[in-house]
């Protein structure tokens, strides 16, 4: 099926009326942003424009990709991982390299994971598993390196004066950030620890639920939906703890200075 064919299914064109319905709602999010002058009506009309147009043309791109060899999901999983490390280093602006930092720590951690789960066949190594999979475990890394970017730099920008005394003492570098790398990586992990204490009792993941509506087994939609939980979280933790660790060291020049934050290092990563 071609790109363009993929838009006359009836299954598509019943999608884009139940897309409309939840528009609709999410507009009255929109109108009361606007009653109640909270300014937030572009940022969220354009997010909600955005994420609609991204989202169609990637189940675009996986429907074509479903009619070419399994080699071209892993050249589209490099792609998700240089988007992500683009978009995640906006949350680290003006830090030393934060480009570099984030696509290493997001390669390594949704890499190391989405090869492991390949080889253990946890994933299919088929396109239709791949992509969708291995988007996930991309995207929850890219939202962990985030917030672990975004409190590594507030840390150190809150703590300079006192991190420079240190560092005039003779202290290492890295045993002076080393308490701001763990607040950072902890911080990271908040959202997903809070999700896998309440999975099962305030919070079923679509997946499971898409699995129950589609027939499966409960008990082994609840399985797999462990397991895929449990991917997020090992691909953010080593994710976060990778590219902190590397923060780390580009915050420092070679005479161990701590590099000033204002965008003329970070411009080079």
């Amino acid at each position: 099926m071609s790109f363009f064919d993929q838009f006359g299914n009836p299954d598509v064109l019943r999608g884009l009326g139940q897309v409309a319905v939840a528009s609709a709602l999410a507009l009255v999010v929109l109108v009361v942003s606007a009653v109640r002058n909270l300014d937030l009506e572009t940022e969220l009309g354009r997010s909600f424009v955005r994420g609609f147009v991204q989202v169609i043309a990637m189940g675009s791109v996986i429907g074509v990709l479903f009619s070419v060899s399994l080699a071209w999901s892993g050249l589209v999983l490099v792609a998700m991982m240089g988007i992500a490390a683009w978009i995640s280093k906006d949350r680290g602006e003006d830090v030393p390299g934060v480009f570099r930092v984030s696509l290493v720590g997001i390669a390594f951690g949704s890499g190391l994971v989405i090869v492991t789960m390949v080889a253990a066949g946890a994933i299919e190594a088929t396109v239709r598993n791949l992509i969708p999979v291995g988007g996930m475990v991309i995207a929850n890394a890219m939202k962990t390196n985030s917030l672990a970017l975004d409190r590594f730099k507030g840390e150190i920008e809150s703590n300079r004066a006192e991190i420079e005394a240190v560092l005039a003492l003779g202290v290492a570098p890295e045993n002076v950030v080393s308490e701001y790398v763990t607040t950072s990586v902890r911080a990271s992990l908040i959202p997903m620890v809070e999700s896998l204490k309440s999975l099962g009792l305030v919070y079923i993941p679509g997946m499971m639920s898409g699995m129950i509506l589609a027939g499966a087994n409960p008990i082994y939609a609840a399985e797999y939906q462990f397991v895929i939980m449990a991917m997020l979280f090992a691909a953010g933790g080593l994710t976060s703890m990778a590219s902190t660790l590397l923060v780390g060291r580009y915050a420092f020049t070679e005479a161990e200075q701590l590099k000033p934050f204002d965008g003329g290092e970070a411009s080079a990563g």
